[in-house]
């Protein structure tokens, strides 16, 4: 085990990551914009490619910095097609045009709400039983002030105590100072708090540098030399932590 074991008893209060936590791309919008220029593909390999790509960006996030500038967008979109078989083969150049095409409303009013649209299946089974449980709830989230919006788009935005987006707060994951304003505005002990995310740079160093234990989810086991405990998905989380 490692040294960063989390206490599951004594856990009081839960940070929850949005994308790729509790939100999934559109998945099926994805497909049919490569249907479109005839690349053909399944919403099962999509995802599978996104996975695949989150150690690569977690890497990269140390010289990009923001999860919210188009520069990582662009790198996202671009690991994740690189993973796809339908466009891993393809010239630098064509792979470009794609990514444009796919983030072409990228900087448009409401493209988050309409790209990160998709509670994640399993996701309002896990937050009942978390709910259920007695935990206190809230989402800590780089995002670009649209993720209290979807939570009520998706109708469940009443399962969190609070709502902690980056674009609100002027810091963003992996600053110690997100996490110690969603201390703050909820009360919780850092030793007392797990946050549950995708992304290690991101999610498990920030959390751990404002002593919050942290949880990695890692669906297709692709973490293969982190320190941090991981589970396929928020699901899996939740069902473990109703057994404490």
């Amino acid at each position: 085990m490692n040294g960063h074991q989390i206490p599951y008893n004594d856990i009081e209060t839960v940070f929850l990551d949005a994308g790729n936590t509790l939100l999934s791309m559109d998945y099926e919008w994805i497909k049919n914009e490569l249907g479109g220029i005839g690349l053909q593909c399944e919403v099962g390999e999509l995802k599978r490619a996104e996975a695949a790509a989150r150690p690569v960006l977690s890497s990269e996030l140390q010289r990009l910095k923001s999860t919210e500038d188009k520069r990582t967008s662009i790198f996202y979109m671009g690991s994740m097609l690189k993973n796809l078989s339908a466009t891993s083969e393809m010239p630098e150049k064509d792979l470009d045009e794609i990514i444009a095409r796919l983030l072409r409303d990228l900087q448009s009013p409401g493209w988050a709400r309409r790209f990160w649209s998709n509670l994640i299946p399993g996701a309002h089974d896990a937050l009942d039983i978390l709910k259920n449980k007695g935990l206190q709830l809230l989402v800590v989230s780089n995002s670009n002030g649209s993720i209290e919006g979807i939570m009520s788009d998706l109708g469940v935005r009443d399962y969190f105590d609070k709502i902690v987006d980056s674009h609100h707060v002027g810091f963003e994951k992996p600053d110690y100072r997100l996490f110690r304003h969603a201390l703050d505005i909820s009360d919780a002990e850092p030793e007392h708090t797990l946050h549950v995310g995708d992304l290690y740079h991101v999610d498990v160093k920030g959390a751990w540098s404002a002593g919050v234990h942290a949880l990695l989810l890692d669906p297709y086991g692709d973490w293969k030399d982190v320190d941090c405990e991981r589970t396929p998905d928020v699901l899996s989380f939740a069902r473990m932590m109703e057994e404490v």
